[in-house]
């Protein structure tokens, strides 16, 4: 967990499914993360030029515009690390996903100590927590 409030790192969660986004945004504010929401890929990314976030988490199968999409759109402008948080499984999902710029990609269900390392070890990567 971050130390400094001013330093603490702040996720954008992006996922249309609000009872996923909520557990998701409970449990990194209880690690000391700074969380914002968002529901579909245009808000997803009208909320990251708002919040300049410094790791997005990233659902596929959403309304308006899937998370393929938005991925690539956020790769257009930006360097910001993505974990893609799905119940898309398949091979060619995971290899699509990292094709198009994840860096990580956690299918659904997940477990909470697997979502804090995988994180953690992209914050670590990142140079924002060591």
């Amino acid at each position: 967990m971050p130390d400094d409030e001013n330093v603490r790192p702040s996720f954008l969660i992006i996922e249309d499914d609000p009872s996923i986004s909520e557990i998701v945004a409970r449990v990194l504010d209880k690690e000391g993360f700074i969380t914002h929401s968002a529901f579909d890929g245009p808000q997803g990314l009208d909320a990251y030029y708002l919040t300049q976030p410094n790791i997005i988490i990233l659902d596929v199968n959403m309304p308006v515009m899937d998370g393929w999409e938005t991925l690539a759109r956020l790769r257009r402008v930006s360097e910001t690390p993505v974990i893609m948080l799905t119940v898309y499984s398949a091979k060619q999902d995971i290899i699509k996903g990292l094709e198009l710029g994840a860096d990580d990609y956690l299918v659904r269900p997940f477990g909470i100590k697997e979502l804090i390392a995988r994180v953690t070890t992209v914050l670590r990567r990142t140079s924002l927590v060591l």
